[in-house]
C-alpha cells in the first residue's frame, strides 16, 4: 500500500462521491456506487503516545465490474495492509485528501457483498491535517480522547447519507471509560500492546445508522436522571454541573419523545468533549458537548439540538446532501420548539431573529442543491440548519400545530432506520395536512430569496355606525411567491387577524372592523421568512463572525461596516469591530469602537457589560490600571452576567488583565 502524505484538499474529501445535482436530478435513476453496510472494528488507544492501532472488517457492495474503489480515510493514518475475504493482499494508493484507492483482486459481481479487512495505525494528536481543514475531529489524548465520525478514522463513504451497522472493541488505558453506540456489558481487563493494564469496551449497534463516534475519557460518575436512561459523564473540573446537566438532558429527551415519538433507543449518554473540537457531536445513544458549555444557558440550547439528533439524523437521515435540510433543519427547529415549551411564544420569536439571519446569509442556491457545498462550510451549515429550521417553522404556520406534529411523527415512523428524500417528506406533509404544498416547497426548498413586504392601505368609515373598512395592498419583490400571510389590524377595540393570500408581487385585501384601525401589521408573529433592515444588519454581522473564525479579519471588518451602513448605531456591529481591532492590537481604534457600542442601540444588552470589560482590558495592557478598574466597576454595575461577564469583571478587579502566551 503506497502512502501519499499530501495536504488534504480542505473539504472535498467528505463529498467526493456526492456531487451536486440540479433539482430534477433527484428524480432520475441513481448510478451504482460503493455502499458500506457494516463494520467490525478492533482498536487500541495509547494516550501516552497519542497512537491508534486498528483493524476494520468492512462489508460493502461495489458497482459491477468496477476496476477500483475509493474509501474516505484520515490523512494521518497509515494503512499497513488490505486483504479481501479470500485473504488476498490488495494494492492501491493514497489520494491527496487521504482517501484510499484500491484495486480488487477479482471483478465485483452485481449485488455481491465484499468483506475487506483494513489494518492501519497512526498518531492523532489533533494537530495533524484532517479531513476538514481547520477542524480537530480526532485526537488521542488524556483526559479525553475523541474519534468523531466525520474524522474518517475508519474507511468510509457516503458521509451523513450511507447508513451502516458497527461492532467495535475499543481498548484503552486502565481508568478510562469508553462511550459509543450499542454498549455491550462491562469492560474486560486486558494487557495493552505496551504491556500496561487496560480495559476493553465492546459495542454492537445492529440497526443501520451512524455509530461512528467513539469518546474515551477519565470521567466522573455517571450521574443518572429520568428512570435511569439518561447518564452524564463529565471530567472532574466540570463535575459540579453534572446533576443539573442530567436533569436538563432528561427533560429535553422526554420533550422530544412526546413530540416525535419513541427514539431508536431509550438510552442516552451525555458526555463531555474538550474545547478544542466541535461544539457538539452525536451518534446513536450519544450526545457530546464541549465542557465549557455544560454549565451555561447556551449549553441548554446546544444540548437540545444535539439530543434532537437521536430522531433527526439517527432515526432518519438524508438520502443525499441535497436532502440534508430535513434533518439539520429539524434538529435546529427542535431546539426552538424546546425553548418555546419552556419560555413561551416570545422566547421563540426572539430566537427566530438570529435563525432568520442565518437562513438568508448565504441564500444563493436552493436547499435542494446543497450538495454543491462542503458539509462543514458556513454556507452549507447556514442553509441546511438555519434556513431548514425556518422552512419547518413556516410549514407549521401554514398547516397548523396538529398537522405539523403529525407530519413529523409520520415521517419518522415511515422512514425509521432509513434515508428520506425531500419528495418523500412532501408526500408525508401533504397526507397529514390534507393540503397541496407544491407552491410552498417550490418557494422555500427549490428557490432562493425572501420577500420584503410593504403595505399600502386606506381606511374608510362605513355608514350607519357599521365600523371601518381597510382596503390595502401588500407588495413584495418575488414574482413566484404564493403563500398565505397573516394580517393584523389593531383597533380602538378588538384586534382583527386575517390571512391574506399573497400571490405575486402585489396582492390586495379588504378587511372590515368595528373599531378604528390604529396599526396594520404584516406577519406580526413572524411565521414567514422575510427581509427587513434589522435582518440585513444581523446577516452582515453573522458573516463577519464566520470570517473571523476563519482568520479573515479584513473581510470581516468589511461585513461589519456593511452592517453599520444599514444601522449606524448598531451596538453589536461596533462591538464586533472592536473585537477584531483588539485582536490586531490596534488598541486606540478598538477603544473607539467599544465606546461607539456603548453609545449605540444597546442591542443586544450584553454589549454594554462586555464593552466595559474590553475597554478595561485595553487600559490594563496600556499601563492605565486606575482607568481599567473604573471600567470593570462600570461593568459590574450593569448586573448583567451574560457569559459570566460580572464574574470576569470581578476577576480583573483583583488582578490586571494580561494577554495569554502566544496570543
Amino acid at each position: 500500500m503506497t502512502a501519499m502524505h499530501a495536504k488534504p484538499n480542505v473539504l472535498s474529501a467528505l463529498v467526493c462521491a456526492l456531487l451536486a445535482a440540479a433539482p430534477l436530478a433527484a428524480q432520475l435513476a441513481e448510478h451504482p456506487r460503493l455502499y458500506i453496510s457494516g463494520y467490525d472494528i478492533d482498536a487500541e488507544i495509547d494516550t501516552t503516545a497519542h497512537h491508534l492501532q486498528a483493524t476494520a472488517l468492512v462489508s460493502f457492495t461495489a458497482p459491477e465490474n468496477a476496476n477500483q474503489v475509493i474509501f474516505g480515510f484520515h490523512p494521518a493514518l497509515k494503512v499497513e495492509k488490505i486483504t479481501d475475504q479470500e485473504g488476498r493482499l490488495l494494492t492501491g494508493d493514497r489520494l491527496a485528501d487521504g482517501s484510499i484507492r484500491v484495486v480488487p483482486a477479482a471483478p465485483f459481481l452485481k449485488g455481491q457483498t465484499s468483506r475487506w479487512t483494513f489494518a492501519y495505525e497512526g498518531t492523532l494528536t489533533g494537530s495533524e491535517d484532517g479531513p476538514v481543514q481547520g477542524l480537530r475531529l480526532a485526537a488521542i489524548q488524556d483526559p479525553i480522547t475523541y474519534l468523531l465520525y466525520p474524522a474518517r478514522w475508519f474507511p468510509m463513504t457516503g458521509y451523513m447519507t450511507d447508513r451502516f451497522t458497527a461492532q467495535m472493541r475499543i481498548r484503552v488505558p486502565q481508568g478510562m471509560r469508553v462511550l459509543a453506540s450499542g454498549a455491550a456489558g462491562k469492560p474486560l481487563p486486558v494487557t495493552l500492546s505496551n504491556g500496561k493494564p487496560g480495559d476493553e469496551f465492546s459495542f454492537n449497534w445492529t440497526r443501520p445508522g451512524f455509530p461512528g463516534t467513539v469518546i474515551a475519557g477519565r470521567f466522573v460518575g455517571p450521574v443518572t436522571a429520568g428512570p435511569g436512561n439518561v447518564n452524564v459523564f463529565l471530567t472532574a473540573p466540570h463535575e459540579a454541573f453534572a446533576n443539573q446537566l442530567a436533569q436538563t438532558a432528561a427533560h429535553e429527551f422526554d420533550f422530544f419523545t412526546s413530540s416525535f415519538g419513541q427514539p431508536e433507543s431509550p438510552r442516552l449518554n451525555v458526555v463531555e468533549l474538550p474545547d478544542d473540537t466541535l461544539p457538539a457531536a452525536w451518534a446513536p445513544e450519544l450526545a457530546a458537548i464541549m465542557g465549557s458549555r455544560v454549565g451555561g444557558n447556551s449549553g441548554v440550547r446546544l444540548l437540545a439540538n444535539t439530543i434532537a439528533r437521536q430522531w433527526w439524523g439517527s432515526e432518519t437521515s438524508p438520502r443525499t446532501l441535497d436532502d440534508a435540510w430535513i434533518t439539520n433543519g429539524m434538529a435546529r427547529y427542535a431546539e426552538l420548539m424546546f425553548l418555546e415549551n419552556e419560555g413561551g411564544k416570545e422566547v421563540l420569536k426572539s430566537a427566530l431573529i438570529d435563525v432568520s439571519a442565518g437562513a438568508l446569509a448565504y441564500d444563493t442556491i436552493p436547499l435542494s442543491s446543497a450538495a454543491r457545498l462542503a458539509p462543514f462550510s458556513p454556507q452549507f451549515q447556514s442553509m441546511t440548519l438555519e434556513k431548514g429550521a425556518m422552512v419547518f417553522h413556516m410549514l407549521r404556520g401554514e398547516i397548523g400545530d396538529k398537522a405539523f406534529l403529525d407530519t413529523l411523527k409520520g415521517a419518522l415512523s415511515q422512514y425509521t432506520d432509513a434515508p428520506i428524500r425531500t419528495r418523500d417528506f412532501i408526500k408525508v406533509a401533504e397526507a397529514h395536512s390534507q393540503q397541496q404544498l407544491t407552491a410552498f416547497f417550490s418557494q422555500w426548498v427549490d428557490g432562493t430569496g425572501a420577500p420584503a413586504f410593504t403595505n399600502k392601505y386606506t381606511v374608510y368609515r362605513l355608514g350607519n355606525n357599521k365600523g371601518f373598512r381597510t382596503i390595502g395592498e401588500i407588495d413584495q419583490d418575488l414574482d413566484l411567491f404564493n403563500m398565505p400571510v397573516e394580517l393584523r389590524i389593531d383597533t380602538d377595540g378588538k384586534t382583527t387577524t386575517q390571512k391574506i393570500d399573497v400571490v405575486g408581487t402585489s396582492s390586495q385585501y379588504v378587511v372590515d372592523t368595528f373599531g378604528r384601525p390604529r396599526r396594520v401589521s404584516i406577519d406580526p408573529d413572524d411565521w414567514v421568512l422575510k427581509t427587513t433592515p434589522d435582518l440585513e444588519v444581523r446577516m452582515a454581522i453573522l458573516k463577519g463572525q464566520q470570517l473571523v473564525a476563519q482568520g479573515d479579519f479584513v473581510d470581516a471588518l468589511t461585513e461589519y461596516q456593511k452592517a453599520l451602513k444599514v444601522n449606524p448605531i448598531s451596538s453589536l456591529a461596533n462591538y464586533r469591530i472592536g473585537e477584531v481591532l483588539f485582536t490586531q492590537r490596534n488598541y486606540q481604534a478598538s477603544v473607539n469602537a467599544f465606546r461607539d457600542a456603548l453609545r449605540g442601540d444597546d442591542d443586544p444588552p450584553w454589549t454594554e457589560i462586555w464593552s466595559h470589560i474590553q475597554i478595561g482590558k485595553i487600559f490594563d495592557l496600556t499601563g492605565q490600571r486606575e482607568r481599567a478598574i473604573n471600567e470593570y466597576r462600570l461593568a459590574i454595575q450593569t448586573n448583567d452576567n451574560t457569559q459570566g461577564g460580572v464574574d470576569e469583571a470581578r476577576m480583573y478587579l483583583q488582578k490586571p488583565y494580561t494577554r495569554p502566551d502566544g496570543d
